[in-house]
């Protein structure tokens, strides 16, 4: 008890200096002096720093140049010592703690950070003990902190919380290859938070994503008779006539909708989409889902997707429904499926940021679904694969 108690100490002296210098330093640019919450935040990024290679970019952190809210500080500290505790317990057959999501609407007592600060003090107490400099993160995590940084400071992202999670799971990740450890993260930010999980991908994992890229094209039978196909089927938008056509049992009659010529039921895969302003929807249609009628394309009738309804309301359509922030909605859509994983994500491609992700445990074959009621603008796959080949949009295209 009394060793603890020493161990707590020295960071509280710590922090009190940093708080005399946040509040200096507030005074001088008349900004609001940091709270014990972001100054232990500051404080662990500096002891992460000190350990761990090629991790300068943390350097802005405990420099007070990126400081984050307080909000973010405060869930920070909670899921990382749920994590440092989940690492006391058997992992799952990844090697990965479960889901430590918690509800927005979760009140955050001052117990439960006070509790969740000291767990993440033992640990880091441990890790004073380690010489400077004696962590090497590996080739991919080096890249993306470099990424993470070059992007930090041309704006693209609003803080540097990923590159402290890729330092925090450097550290703490004994068991697996550390040149994983950026794609495995990605992984575990979809299964804990399906929202907005990542603001913006590092390089080294977004090329892991694409070198997935599989040549998707649109099945005509299944196509709905109002949609017009281009001829190399990568295209599809509405037309004003419905085409007279084979009543196929896998075609679909009420929604505008098709699928892909090849259903996935094993591997990674992924495709991208650009899609238009009104109406789209996009994603995955299991082998048994019915296709005929109106009925709801959700997760209770075999589909995995989002939809963007009269160019405002992204939704992803789960049972009831989940609305999704506007400032999510995409010009182009990356979708990945880790079939494996059991794992359905969706991205926007310009940005490079997590839009939403269906974590279930496929037991059918899947196939790439696409929806559209735009007239004008074509809904175009394409495979970051084939961007040397790109489609020329020229009406001789269309048969």
């Amino acid at each position: 008890m009394m060793q603890c108690f020493h161990f707590m100490v020295e960071p509280a002296k710590s922090i009190t200096a940093k708080l005399k210098e946040s509040h200096k330093r507030a005074k001088a640019e008349k900004q609001e002096p940091l709270d014990e919450n972001q100054l232990f935040v500051v404080e662990l990024a500096r002891d992460l720093n000190r350990v761990c290679q090629k991790s300068e970019v943390l350097e802005y952190i405990w420099n007070l140049e990126d400081t984050w809210p307080t909000p973010l500080c405060q869930a920070f500290i909670l899921e990382w010592a749920c994590m440092l505790e989940s690492k006391k317990r058997p992992m799952q057959t990844d090697g990965w703690p479960e889901s430590t999501e918690r509800s927005s609407q979760d009140l955050v007592s001052e117990q439960d950070l006070q509790e969740a600060k000291t767990v993440i003090l033992n640990w880091t107490k441990d890790l004073r003990a380690q010489p400077e400099q004696s962590v090497w993160p590996g080739n991919n995590v080096a890249k993306s902190l470099d990424d993470l940084q070059s992007a930090w400071r041309w704006g693209r992202v609003p803080s540097l919380v990923t590159a402290m999670e890729l330092v925090m799971w450097t550290l703490i990740s004994q068991s697996l290859d550390k040149e994983t450890i950026p794609q495995q993260w990605l992984i575990w930010k979809q299964k804990s938070k399906k929202i907005g999980a990542v603001r913006y991908i590092p390089q080294s994992v977004w090329k892991w994503i694409s070198d997935a890229a599989v040549e998707v094209t649109l099945d005509l039978d299944t196509a709905n008779p109002d949609l017009l196909i281009s001829n190399d089927e990568k295209r599809m938008r509405c037309g004003f006539e419905r085409k007279e056509v084979p009543n196929f049992h896998q075609r679909f009659d009420g929604w505008w909708c098709a699928v892909g010529m090849e259903g996935f039921d094993s591997g990674r895969h992924y495709w991208e989409v650009e899609v238009g302003e009104r109406d789209w929807r996009l994603g995955v249609a299991k082998e048994s889902a019915l296709r005929k009628g109106f009925k709801s394309l959700n997760t209770n009738t075999g589909y995995l997707t989002l939809r963007l309804e009269r160019g405002t309301e992204l939704k992803a359509l789960t049972v009831p429904f989940t609305a999704l922030p506007p400032g999510l909605i995409p010009n182009k859509v990356g979708v990945y499926l880790d079939y494996d994983q059991g794992q359905l994500s969706f991205y926007d491609v310009d940005s490079r940021s997590h839009i939403y992700t269906y974590n279930e445990s496929f037991d059918e074959k899947l196939f790439p679904l696409f929806g559209t009621v735009e007239i004008i603008k074509d809904l175009v796959i394409s495979s970051p694969a084939a961007k040397t080949h790109r489609l020329c949009p020229v009406p001789c295209l269309w048969g």
